[in-house]
């Protein structure tokens, strides 16, 4: 007997679900917010050296603005005054003659003036990280990155050892208080370090309550519980530009979007452990309380009774969890060893193809609140199609079609004109949509190629492969100072490379969870992980109208 057959007695997908995956939508919404919050906390407004210190004689006080700009400031190839460069000495003759080449330019020496009628404040303008020092204002973002990379394997670990939903509660918890004071910064040194800490904490919330939801929900409504949580990350990523908007000092921003979790935490109390790993781990009895707890709100009361600790203890897992599992065990045997390769891979370029796309949000040209707000209305036609797909075509195939799709628009950007703003921001935008498809079905489906024993770590593995990826997104868009189209060139060869891997993985469609290592090493190569739910009810007698085959077979 397996776990989905007494699942499915009492309802797979009832109120009880319902409640888990509504209270995993409020902190959830925070996530994406926060991946996306660099692109506005970060922002680097039209800025221009300080030349005041040439006005000592108060002579350009009486000149026009545009006459100040062009005494005082070089102009570049395109026309546009310069960022990082000004003239030592004021250069009245431009007025006249505009076209004179032969000037002294230096460096900014006096620090820099901010357009301020966007954002109010950023890092950039309160710390200066503009010119030579910008690459420190990306950096931010890759650090952010790594401390999501860090939590991912730190939390998949923990959540298998001392279960999902203790580790939740340290998730929200650590976020929200490293958040919050990483608005409070009064160095950009103190800034990135908590920053670190806030990325390391929140990515507790996305792979444990991805793995929670899928752990308690049947093999028929795996994949809408897929969808319904990764439409989080739309609402999130569509309502960040709209908050942006409105708060645009990135201190009081940074607290708005993480505010959410102050509610996640009280809300916690209603989430239940993981029956399937508390049965792993030999925990029958509570495992039973939880059990009776989904009968009776899934209005399955006749089976409430059924759930003993006796009926649980029955369930079939060859490897009672008698002793603890770790990242190791993902690579001691072959085709665990397989698995978390091709997973790593596909996690990495999904992340790498999805951020780059997203992170690139004034490379187009075009308003940042409203390409932004496009960017992840995108995501609900998209991951619309996935719930549909996901069924009709498979797993696999999905996964591979929407890396496909991302890699050729990023392929098409690199030859339209950079002239035509809108056509590439709408290919962009089409990437983005199958980038998104991409990345929701890469959690379900990994989510259901990792045995029980040791599923938390390999989405905490594969998590932080992704993070891996995200953190190297910011640098790789940084190569355009190389080659302009040297980052659209990488990120559609990742996409590209990581549809091949995907399309080496076996499909998952419709079938049962696989619970210990030996589910997986006992499978024929290049077949499905687990056996089909259609073979798995000729073990149990069909039920009376009474019930009383099925208290026989228990």
């Amino acid at each position: 007997m397996k776990f989905e057959h007494l699942l499915s007695d009492i309802n797979g997908f009832g109120r009880f679900q319902i409640i888990i995956v509504s209270i995993s939508f409020i902190a959830r919404f925070t996530l994406p917010c926060h991946f996306m919050l660099g692109n506005f906390i970060a922002a680097v407004p039209a800025h221009h050296c300080d030349f005041s210190v040439l006005d000592d004689a108060g002579v350009i006080r009486n000149l026009t603005q545009e006459q100040r700009l062009t005494v005082s400031v070089p102009v570049q190839e395109d026309g546009t005054p310069s960022s990082c460069k000004m003239f030592l000495e004021p250069q009245f003759h431009l007025l006249i003659n505009p076209n004179d080449s032969d000037l002294f330019i230096v460096p900014c020496q006096n620090g820099w003036v901010y357009d301020n009628s966007t954002f109010k404040s950023t890092i950039a303008t309160e710390w200066d990280l503009v010119c030579d020092q910008k690459w420190q204002n990306k950096a931010t973002a890759t650090i952010f990155f790594i401390g999501v990379m860090f939590g991912a394997m730190t939390f998949g670990s923990l959540s298998d050892r001392y279960g999902r939903k203790i580790m939740l509660l340290v998730s929200y918890i650590f976020g929200m208080l490293f958040g919050i004071a990483s608005a409070f910064s009064t160095s950009f040194i103190m800034f990135t370090v908590l920053r670190f800490f806030t990325g390391f904490s929140i990515t507790g919330i996305v792979i444990v309550s991805s793995v929670l939801s899928v752990e308690w929900v049947d093999i028929e409504h795996r994949k809408l519980v897929g969808v319904l949580d990764s439409l989080s990350w739309t609402f999130g990523n569509a309502m960040i530009p709209a908050i942006a908007y409105y708060v645009t000092d990135w201190r009081w921003l940074t607290v708005a979007v993480t505010s959410p979790l102050a509610l996640a935490i009280l809300t916690w109390r209603w989430i239940p452990e993981s029956a399937r790993w508390l049965i792993a781990n030999g925990k029958f009895e509570k495992a039973s309380f939880y059990m009776q707890q989904c009968a009776q709100m899934n209005k399955k009361e006749d089976f409430a009774g059924q759930m003993t600790p006796e009926t649980l203890s029955s369930i079939i897992v060859k490897e009672r969890k008698d002793r603890t599992y770790s990242y190791l065990d993902l690579v001691r045997t072959p085709k665990m060893r397989r698995l978390a390769l091709l997973t790593g891979i596909v996690w990495y370029g999904v992340a790498s193809t999805y951020y780059g796309i997203s992170f690139n949000i004034t490379g187009f040209g075009l308003n940042i609140y409203l390409t932004q707000f496009v960017y992840g209305a995108i995501e609900l036609p998209a991951k619309l199609s996935v719930y549909y797909l996901l069924d009709k075509v498979g797993r696999r195939n999905t996964e591979v079609a929407s890396l496909l799709g991302a890699g050729v628009c990023l392929g098409i950007n690199i030859f339209i004109p950079r002239g035509m703003s809108v056509f590439r921001t709408s290919v962009a935008v089409l990437g983005k949509g199958c980038a998104s498809a991409a990345f929701t079905t890469v959690v379900l489906y990994c989510s259901e190629l990792f045995p029980t024993v040791v599923r938390q770590n390999g989405m905490g593995y594969n998590s932080s492969m992704g993070r891996l990826g995200v953190s190297l997104a910011p640098l790789i868009l940084l190569l355009d100072e190389v080659w302009r189209d040297l980052p659209q060139v990488l990120l559609c060869s990742i996409a590209l490379l990581a549809a091949l891997v995907a399309w080496m993985l076996p499909e998952t469609q419709g079938r049962c969870l696989p619970e210990t290592i030996q589910d997986i090493e006992d499978e024929p190569a290049g077949k499905c992980l687990a056996e089909s739910r259609v073979v798995d009810t000729t073990e149990i007698p069909l039920k009376s109208k009474d019930n009383n085959e099925v208290a026989k077979t228990y």
